[in-house]
């Protein structure tokens, strides 16, 4: 099956700016809302918290990338199911965690997600700082390292992880992805094992309610159920290198 069209973009170099959230007509304003209560009725457990709107894209000479964020809330990725609105694009962070034998982890998102049954990376969509604090590069990779620690179970610090490649696909959503250095594939089952565990103890579901290691593309046919947009791309441009 062929997904939407996804970027490969330039990212030696990737600075981010903010800016202002654009205003919304009123009427889209309250369609928004409508569409929100309805998805928060269908899945009590989504959250209107705070997140990181992409609201535009710049190529920065060869290789760098400016991208423009603005402060908004889960309540407008709703926008996207409004005729006639302008919604916004998601910046968010994966994480491809290799295994010692060039297989790469996936997981597969929990029933109570947003995203229920999708097949992606270890990742997450990117919160705006606290108070006055700066969103920069470096806290895109403390963010990238944080997902993959709670999705996964796998502690790879921040330092260890490498900027990859920038991807650009479905509503305009960015993800800027970073390598960590490849696991024997036994601790990385035995981590996620432990982590469901030591959750499922808490009380608390995991994000990801199951993760496998795939070679190759044609591995992904055998994953019943959605993949994210940039999942196959992103899996064939790591077995070409």
């Amino acid at each position: 099956m062929t997904g939407p069209a996804v970027d490969i973009l330039p990212a030696g170099r990737i600075r981010l700016v903010e800016t202002a959230l654009p205003e919304l007509p009123e009427p889209q304003r309250s369609a928004m809302d409508r569409v929100w209560a309805q998805a928060v009725r269908a899945n009590p457990a989504l959250f209107d918290g705070p997140v990181a709107a992409l609201t535009g894209l710049e190529r920065d000479g060869a290789d760098g990338l400016v991208l423009f964020w603005a402060r908004a809330g889960y309540r407008h990725h709703a926008l996207r199911h409004v005729p006639g609105a302008t919604a916004l694009a998601s910046l968010f962070v994966s994480v491809v965690q290799p295994s010692d034998d060039g297989r790469l982890m996936v997981g597969r998102m929990a029933p109570w997600t947003a995203a229920p049954g999708r097949w992606q990376l270890p990742g997450g969509t990117i919160e705006p700082p606290d108070g006055d604090g700066e969103l920069d590069f470096a806290a895109l990779r403390a963010h990238a390292a944080r997902e993959l620690t709670e999705e996964t179970g796998s502690t790879t610090p921040a330092d260890a992880l490498t900027p990859w490649l920038t991807t650009r696909g479905g509503h305009g959503s960015v993800g800027v992805m970073f390598t960590a250095p490849p696991r024997p594939a036994r601790e990385l089952y035995d981590d996620f094992a432990e982590l469901v565990r030591s959750e499922t103890a808490r009380g608390d579901q995991p994000e990801f309610d199951r993760v496998e290691l795939i070679g190759s593309p044609s591995d992904l046919d055998g994953l019943a159920g959605p993949h994210a947009d940039y999942l196959r791309p992103v899996v064939h441009r790591h077995a070409g290198a």
